[in-house]
């Protein structure tokens, strides 16, 4: 009999739009590959840990983008179970709003902890059972979402712990424990998670660091030895935490920052036997639209490494490459931009940031000023030390004539 195959996947985010522009296409890519992987490799479960939408109240392209995914999927591979799980950028009750109909379509949708009639948690609504292709259960999924600081238990004051981490591990003790009771023999304990990791590396430029902050990166020991495979989502760098192989985030299926190019974005697609995960490999995902980023020392250097950057002319608009530019600038360049527009003028490249790093002291004028009264300083002197703020060496002689001009006109009306 084959393996139980499982697909892990997160952090779509579903109607980003990056420096303005909608990523749908690159979206409707991914799961249009997503699909053919989920065919070729004959997958009986699938894993979204988190983060589905990128926002709160997602744009009807976003939503028409997943149902017409999960229709389509279940479509051609009814025997598929889905588990969705919210992250801390979904909206946890308006993406749990379709269960009922999700439930009947093998697909269950976990976005808040659910509770007894008693007000308290229980984890039973939050363990799935997986199938295999013979129909047999394989595996038990803790599907537990995102946890919000309101979710956790009062910790009573005096213990010796950080009330937000013991919250989170005792809220994940009742779930596995609840998880690995139901499991039988030969049956797989598989958890989700959408947290942030001790250890793990982040995005700076599109990730948060979410309960409580930095200070509240939860350990890897909060997940019991003996599951089978821990599927997280919110960091989107791929990545095993703490040294365990079994604990992982799949990454995020396309770049969400610019800063994100060199990741290696795939879905992680795992084999289990036996209760046990044999085996693990990373699906590449291939990337609809290129990202550049060209960063030197000078502009004329980077206009000249923009007019020597190939490109295929052939793409359609909605896959041309996406540009970033950083420059330094040892003086001002007032047309710079203007200078970097004429060069990519008709070419299929689309522009979405311009940078430039000052390459001066970086010294407030108070800081760069001898121990003397500031009012007693020349207007000049004032002038030049803002400049090596910014800017290396003196004003040219230009713009310092530029500067007398200004400041005559605004004596005189004084």
């Amino acid at each position: 009999m084959r393996n139980f195959r499982l697909l892990h996947t997160a952090d779509w985010h579903l109607g980003q739009t990056l420096h303005g522009i909608p990523r749908d296409v690159e979206h409707a890519c991914f799961l249009d590959w997503l699909i053919d992987r989920i065919g070729d490799h004959q997958v009986d479960a699938l894993v979204i840990a988190g983060d589905v939408f990128d926002g709160q109240n997602p744009p009807i392209p976003a939503l028409a983008l997943f149902y017409r995914f999960v229709a389509r999927v279940k479509a051609l591979h009814p025997r598929l179970d889905i588990v969705v799980v919210a992250g801390n950028h979904d909206s946890a009750s308006r993406l749990e709003a379709p269960s009922p109909l999700m439930t009947e379509m093998g697909v269950r949708v976990i976005g808040t902890l659910p509770s007894s009639a008693e007000g308290l948690f229980d984890p039973a609504p939050l363990i799935v059972p997986l199938r295999d292709t013979d129909g047999t259960v394989a595996a038990r999924c803790v599907a537990m979402p995102y946890l919000r600081p309101s979710d956790l238990p009062t910790i009573e004051e005096g213990e010796d712990t950080d009330p937000l981490i013991e919250g989170v591990r005792r809220l994940y003790t009742r779930a596995w424990t609840g998880g690995r009771e139901r499991c039988g023999r030969g049956e797989a304990l598989i958890l989700t998670g959408h947290c942030y990791m001790r250890g793990g590396a982040l995005s700076e430029l599109s990730e948060r660091k979410i309960l409580g902050g930095n200070l509240h990166a939860l350990p890897v020991d909060i997940f019991p030895e003996d599951a089978a495979y821990v599927a997280l989502g919110h960091l989107h760098r791929a990545q095993a935490v703490g040294g365990r192989e079994a604990v992982r985030y799949s990454g995020s299926p396309i770049p969400l920052a610019l800063d994100e190019e060199p990741y290696p974005h795939q879905v992680v697609l795992a084999e289990f036997a036996g209760g046990r995960l044999v085996g693990h490999e990373s699906l590449r995902v291939p990337r609809h639209v290129p990202i550049h980023r060209i960063s030197e020392a000078n502009p004329d250097a980077a206009l000249e490494r923009l007019k020597r950057l190939e490109l295929d002319n052939a793409l359609p608009r909605d896959a041309w490459p996406f540009l970033e530019v950083t420059v330094a600038l040892p003086a001002p360049r007032p047309a710079l931009r203007d200078e970097v527009e004429a060069v990519l003028a008709g070419r299929p490249v689309r522009l979405l940031k311009l940078g430039v790093r000052l390459t001066g002291s970086g010294q407030t004028l108070a800081d760069s000023a001898p121990p003397v009264d500031l009012a007693s300083l020349e207007p000049e002197d004032v002038f030049r030390r803002l400049y090596r703020r910014n800017h290396e060496g003196d004003p040219e002689p230009d713009l310092m004539a530029a500067f007398h001009e200004l400041l005559t006109g605004v004596q005189e009306t004084m």
